[in-house]
């Protein structure tokens, strides 16, 4: 079995497609592995479970490119292609330049890796542009946009379907900035996101999910190692099984620790290579002009520097070679992999770090790991291996999974559990913020007589903290409108480049109004606090859903004034499920842990105090549960021993008094009131685009997006009529066109032919679609005739053998439907008479016609005609099957034992007609395929289990007697 037989196999019985029956349409869904350098799609659709789609060259993946030419867009490699040539056109490796102010490190750092690029600040955001011309400047959310578009209709063709449903892998290190500029991207590019998934966990869910059966109740920890081509991913996760509220117990993975190291790849080090093979043609040109000037010549040798480490992987030297690298001179030099090792030293020094430090997240030791697996394509570096293997203190590493694909199909995977027209074999995935996110506001405070501001920090998200979650932070003091800042926590634990490259640590600036109001309106209520609500979804991102008043008041019951319907009602309710509406918002958030609630404005005593409550509460609710329990045991011994302490139990209970046993009163029962506070959000780190924006953006995308496409139809075009003119001019040089056609019927044919390959050449680039369409349908039309009687010629053997062969076999059938018994007749006189006619009418129809085609020429138009053979076979073949539904269906008549050679007749009977019947199915099983007639009379349910009976007789040669009994 192959590999690629095997893993579809593996697909299809780990991975349980059921497409739901209430979805019509395009149910397919896709997920994107967006990489730096390159991006691999998966897609899933009906009978397909997980597939990574091949691109036009049929490559399993595509480079991250997209060039902007005057009049066309290039993408993948036609991009990559281009770069050499065009490079401030070819657009790459802007990726680190998403959701970054235009003063950030990364942004010079890109400026002087590719001087080439007109990168200018964005007056209105902070954010930089890509400007090509005066008028013309791209955003990189409008690159990205671009190329997730191109990645759509990349999936939309190899599902043959629509796909508007995605999955993004994102890096893990990528804040709140950088994933909304993502979650932009795609909406410019008309793409419903379902998640944004960290390429990691994307990686660790392919993983457990082709492991789902030695996935157990015991904790595995596995550390995958993900060096790819712009950064470094180490993730340690724990798999083991759960217990979940919608479908029992299931696998689950948790990412326990994360670290990442952002500019260690493979392509710092192609940046190195580059350098240096620049470095050697200066030093064997031995000129003044420098080759790191030309922007052409140095991406020829980005490319070459990529193919010789890619060979060096495997190699211990090879020769970069280049021709006509600048001045139309080549470039040669040899290469070894210690020379790129040499180069690359304090790289490779910086492998073993983020191992350590992922450990040192998770709080753990290497011990208890139980596997390390490598994963990105960089990790094909010998050097690299050696350096982790040391690191890590294993025998070996882990290689089995797909270091390319892995996180492409892990992300299909969430996709199809997340799309409603799938239904998914669950997998529990609990991720991990690396970024800590705090409240902090700024209150009044009164001491000793004296005012001051205090300024307080309550933590939302820890480091590492699961998500999917929502958290609640109520505020206590405050009765009047105020303001809070949502940033980021202590970010420590970054090193001072990390730190400058993350950006801003401010996020959100939120305001509240109608509070003072609420409190007036309220003023008799108990105030319970301002609580806001907060929600950090499966993409990561933090979002602040409400933030409401909350109070309380007393209410008296009166159970004498409750009727009979309100408490029909509620029993009613009650038993069906019903509750209160905060219940059922509650309940229809189950994608998401419960809110927790976090404490705010409370001192430090408060602190204490509240977690002293708590801690008596879950006393007091423990000891509740121990009484409950004891109780029903002493309920079940009371039930035991009932009938022996009956009369004890009636005598203390005569004797209590109610000074002994005081009656308490129950607890007042209270309402809860809540009032939406007005909350006015400013984001501080990166503004997001605003709707006119949005709209323009759009327009601009769907603008060149017409374009491609035109330009698309009218090359359609222009390739079928040049591909017409030269396939009929080599077809009028064939035998059996030569045949049909006179010369001066060619002569006309290929003096057409001439004109139109001169008018393709002299105005076909300058044609619009339209005339090029036009021009080709004169074409055709001219050549119709010619090709008509080709065709045809070419159809009639296949035809008349077909027609011959079933008029033979009809014969067949019509003789052995006259041999049958006068007692117990199938057919009628009439039915075998009107297909005797047919029979001799297509014979007489078929002469005819061969002999008057005999007299004609080639070259005139033939009377013989291949769909007038298809209409007599066609009616030869309804009457065919009339009579033999007939006698499949026929009911035989009850008649006495009969004698032997009676019995005999009977079987001749049936006999003749299988065989009869099975000549006339051989007979068609070559014919075209027809529409049969149905039956004119069709049997009744009855009279088809009757049927059926006395065909299992006639298989197993029983006497009319027994078939009567069979059929009762």
């Amino acid at each position: 079995m192959g590999l690629r037989t095997w893993t579809l196999c593996a697909l299809l019985s780990v991975f349980l497609v059921i497409l739901l029956p209430s979805q019509t349409g395009s149910v397919a869904v896709m997920s994107v592995d967006m990489g730096f350098e390159w991006m691999k799609i998966a897609i899933v659709k009906p009978g397909v479970p997980m597939e990574i789609v091949l691109n036009k060259e049929s490559r399993r993946k595509t480079p991250c490119a997209v060039t902007l030419k005057e009049n066309e867009r290039l993408f993948g490699d036609s991009a990559v292609g281009m770069a050499a040539k065009n490079p401030k056109a070819t657009f790459r490796f802007f990726q680190d330049l998403l959701g970054k102010r235009a003063e950030n490190p990364q942004v010079e750092a890109f400026k002087n890796q590719f001087p080439d690029y007109n990168v200018v600040k964005d007056e209105d955001r902070g954010t930089v542009l890509f400007k090509l011309s005066e008028e013309l400047t791209y955003s990189p959310e409008e690159l990205l946009a671009m190329i997730l578009n191109y990645s759509r209709s990349l999936a939309e063709e190899f599902a043959e379907q629509p796909v508007k449903d995605i999955v993004i892998t994102v890096p893990a290190y990528f804040n709140q900035a950088e994933r909304r500029a993502v979650l932009q991207a795609a909406k410019l590019a008309g793409l419903k996101v379902l998640q944004l998934i960290n390429d990691n966990t994307a990686v660790a869910l392919n993983y457990g999910v082709f492991r789902r059966k030695d996935i157990n109740s015991t904790a595995q920890n596995i550390m995958f190692y993900d060096m790819g081509s712009r950064s470094t991913t180490c993730t340690i996760v724990t798999y083991q099984t759960t217990k979940t509220k919608e479908s029992g117990i299931q696998p689950q993975l948790q990412i326990r620790g994360v670290w990442f190291d952002r500019s260690l790849g493979g392509f710092e080090i192609d940046l190195r290579l580059r350098d240096h093979l620049a470095k050697l043609f200066n030093e064997q040109r031995k000129s003044k002009k420098d080759v790191r000037e030309n922007p052409r010549a140095m991406a020829k040798l980005l490319k070459e520097a990529n193919r010789v480490k890619t060979i060096l992987s495997a190699n211990n030297d090879h020769m970069a070679q280049i021709e006509g690298l600048m001045d139309d001179i080549d470039f040669k030099a040899k290469v070894t992999r210690q020379e790129l090792e040499d180069l690359c030293v304090d790289l490779l020094e910086r492998v073993s770090s983020p191992v350590q430090k992922a450990l040192s997240s998770a709080e753990m030791n290497m011990d208890e790991i139980d596997q390390v697996i490598i994963v990105g394509g960089s990790t094909r570096i010998p050097k690299v291996q050696e350096l982790l293997l040391k690191a890590v203190g294993k025998e070996e590493l882990g290689k089995n999974i797909n270091a390319d694909e892995a996180a492409a199909m892990g992300a299909v995977y969430q996709a199809a559990a997340l799309s409603k027209a799938f239904k998914v074999k669950p997998f529990v995935v609990r991720d991990a913020a690396v970024f800590p996110i705090q409240v902090e506001f700024t209150r009044e405070v009164e001491e000793e007589n004296v005012k001051s501001l205090k300024h307080n920090k309550r933590i939302l998200f820890q480091r590492l903290a699961p998500y999917p979650q929502r958290k609640v932070i109520t505020f206590n003091r405050y009765t009047d409108d105020f303001e809070f800042n949502i940033n980021y926590g202590d970010l420590s634990f970054l090193d001072t480049e990390d730190l400058k490259i993350f950006g801003s640590q401010n996020l959100t600036t939120v305001k509240l109004s109608g509070v003072g109001e609420s409190f007036l309106k309220k003023a008799d209520y108990e105030s319970k606090g301002i609580k806001a609500h907060f929600n950090m979804d499966e993409s990561g991102i933090l979002s602040l859903d409400r933030v409401e008043a909350v109070f309380e008041t007393v209410v008296e019951e009166k159970p004498e004034q409750e009727s009979t319907l309100t408490k029909l009602g509620n029993t009613i309710s009650s038993l069906f499920g019903g509750g209160s509406t905060t219940e059922s918002k509650e309940n229809a958030t189950d994608t998401v842990q419960e809110e927790e609630e976090v404490p705010t404005e409370a001192t430090k005593e408060d602190d204490r105090e509240s977690t002293t409550q708590t801690s008596e509460q879950k006393d007091s609710d423990a000891k509740a549960e121990d009484k409950k329990a004891e109780e029903q045991k002493e309920g079940e011994k009371v039930e035991d021993k009932d009938t022996k302490d009956k009369e004890e139990t009636a005598k203390g209970e005569s004797a209590k008094t109610p000074e002994e046993e005081p009656i308490k009163p129950p607890p007042p029962k209270k309402q809860k009131l809540v009032d939406e506070i007005g909350a006015d959000q400013t984001i501080n780190d990166i503004p997001d685009l605003a709707e006119e924006q949005v709209k323009k953006c759009v327009k601009k995308l769907q603008e060149l997006t017409e374009r491609d496409l035109e330009k698309h139809e009218r090359e359609k075009a222009a390739n079928s009529l040049e591909a017409f003119i030269f396939e009929t001019q080599d077809k009028l040089q064939q035998d059996e066109f030569r045949k049909v056609s006179t010369g001066e019927q060619r002569a006309e044919i290929s003096s057409k032919l001439s004109q139109a390959s001169t008018w393709l050449e002299d105005e076909g680039y300058t044609a619009t679609t339209k005339e090029l369409k036009d021009k080709l349908s004169e074409l055709k039309k001219s050549c119709k005739s010619l090709f008509f009687k080709v065709e045809e010629r070419r159809k009639w053997p296949d035809k008349l053998s077909a027609l011959d062969s079933l008029l033979n076999h009809s014969s067949i059938f019509l003789k052995s439907a006259r041999m049958l018994p006068d007692d117990d007749p199938i057919f009628t006189e009439v039915e075998l008479n009107t297909l005797e006619k047919l029979i001799n009418d297509t014979w007489v129809w078929k002469n005819e016609t061969l002999a008057e085609q005999a007299k004609l020429p080639a070259t005139e138009k033939p009377v013989l005609l291949s769909k007038d053979i298809e209409q007599k076979l066609a009616a030869l073949d309804r009457e065919i099957q009339y009579l033999l539904n007939k006698a499949k269906f026929s009911k035989p008549k009850p008649k006495p034992k009969p004698k032997s050679n009676t019995t005999k007749s009977d079987n001749g009977e049936k006999n003749a007609t299988e065989t009869a019947e099975k000549t006339i199915k051989e007979g068609t099983q070559a014919e075209p395929p027809s529409e049969p007639e149905p039956a004119k009379e069709p049997p009744t349910e009855e009279k088809m289990l009757e049927i059926e009976g006395s065909e299992a007789d006639s298989a197993t040669q029983k006497t009319p007697e027994e078939n009567q009994k069979t059929e009762l």
